[in-house]
């Protein structure tokens, strides 16, 4: 039975190499069905993979062969809580190393678009704390960031 809410991503004929990266990457990731168009649309023809089933981090997701008319943007992105550095690292650089871009505060954007914010919970432990003062130096410090710097969080909410 499929799930009854599914985040559907819409890509420009790259769904399958997408969803296979993803489940390379990311633990808990998996590729599922394909689905070939039973007929001809605007951007292929019947047989063209239209969608792609698989999952993100046990999140369901749906991979929506449906051309360049809708790009990904910042307004959608998966935030992925790391427990280390090492695996902040990974991460970050699976993304940015096979064709995507940095952004800033922990934020990548991988080759077809798609964000992801690499957050150490370190970080979000900090800044959600009940000492202000040390939340603040640790925003201030993540602010300064691309790929957030988990020694340099730590040494933030230290100083006084």
């Amino acid at each position: 039975m499929s799930p009854k809410n599914t985040i559907c991503l819409w890509f420009n004929g790259t769904a399958l190499e997408a969803a296979r990266f993803y489940a390379a990457t990311f633990p808990n990731s998996a590729v599922g069905r394909v689905m070939h168009a039973p007929g001809d649309y605007p951007v292929g023809q019947q047989g063209d993979g239209l969608t792609v089933e698989f999952t993100v981090l046990g999140i369901p997701c749906l991979g929506l062969n449906g051309g360049p008319t809708f790009p990904q943007t910042e307004a959608f992105s998966f935030q992925v809580a790391t427990d280390d550095q090492a695996e902040t690292d990974r991460l970050w650089n699976a993304i940015v190393g096979n064709g995507g871009q940095e952004s800033a505060c922990g934020w990548c954007k991988d080759r077809w678009g798609v964000s992801w914010q690499i957050t150490p919970r370190v970080l979000t432990e900090a800044i959600q704390g009940p000492d202000r003062a040390a939340a603040k130096r640790a925003f201030d410090a993540m602010m300064t960031m691309r790929k957030i710097d988990i020694a340099a969080i730590e040494a933030a909410v230290r100083s006084a």
